[in-house]
């Protein structure tokens, strides 16, 4: 008796299936016929507007941000379409999202506050990929200017990640806008020397050297005079390629050019690092 119960029970459950199925599948075949061509578009729409992008030679970081806004935004409304076209009712489900959308803000605050970081940094450009950069404690090139951090690589060959959230309310320092660069450089010499003679040769160091360049005009001074010592200031300029070469040989050519004039050199100690 439970056993003619029971297959009677099932094939009742099976016949409503069946018929729920047959009802349905129009609605099931022609969503997932929206989702496939839906999907097909947004990639081909993507692949046009990079391409677009490219020709009319945006910036690279903003072409990316553009493309992936773009891409997300048509894969939401691709996915409304698909669950409308199943008969699901759309706007409970918006109010969902709105719901966990808030909910979700409220706990990323600080990713948040580095997206709009980021926005900032790529709508008002204070640096690009390649640039050299100096923000947060940090100096490096520029790799790459992502939505959240932005990402540099030091001398060391170190990777640096910086929240755009600090870095756009913070002090950065592009050393690449200008095209050249300017080398602070100081040597400590004794009281014994004759300050003429230094500045002579440094400034023939500096003339001879193929990276410093003309103009602007390399220069030489008396940065103080301290208790044991003269403290030239060195300043020569140099394109940003060849700046840390240049700085170096400087350094190097001058140290030999006072040793060969027999001008005593001192360790530079810097003033405000004195008791």
């Amino acid at each position: 008796m439970n056993n003619s119960l029971s297959i009677h029970s099932f094939a009742e459950y099976a016949e409503k299936f069946t018929t729920l199925l047959i009802d349905y599948s129009p609605k099931l075949i022609s969503a997932l016929i929206i989702l496939v061509v839906g999907l097909y578009a947004i990639r081909i729409t993507n692949r046009l507007v990079r391409k677009i992008m490219v020709k009319r030679e945006f910036d690279p970081t903003l072409s990316k941000f553009l493309a992936d806004s773009l891409l997300w935004a048509l894969r939401v409304l691709l996915f409304v379409s698909f669950i409308s076209k199943l008969g699901i009712e759309t706007s409970s489900f918006v109010a969902i999202l709105g719901a966990a959308g808030l909910a979700i803000g409220l706990s990323l605050q600080g990713s948040l506050s580095n997206f709009a970081g980021g926005m900032l940094i790529i709508l008002f450009k204070p640096f690009r990929v390649g640039d050299t950069i100096e923000a947060q404690g940090a100096i490096g090139t520029v790799l790459e200017i992502q939505i959240f951090v932005t990402k540099l690589i030091n001398g060391n060959n170190q990777t640096i990640f910086v929240p755009n959230g600090i870095l756009s309310n913070g002090v950065i320092i592009n050393y690449s806008m200008q095209g050249n660069r300017r080398a602070d450089l100081v040597f400590s010499l004794s009281y014994d020397t004759n300050i003429k003679t230094a500045k002579d040769i440094v400034i023939k160091v500096m003339q001879e050297h193929p990276k410093v360049l003309k103009n602007p005009t390399p220069t030489v001074s008396v940065k103080s005079l301290t208790d044991s010592a003269i403290i030239l200031a060195i300043n020569p300029w140099a394109k940003n390629a060849d700046f840390g070469m240049m700085a170096s040989d400087i350094l190097e050519n001058c140290k030999e050019a006072f040793d060969a004039a027999g001008i005593v050199t001192q360790p530079y100690v810097r003033e405000s690092s004195k008791e």
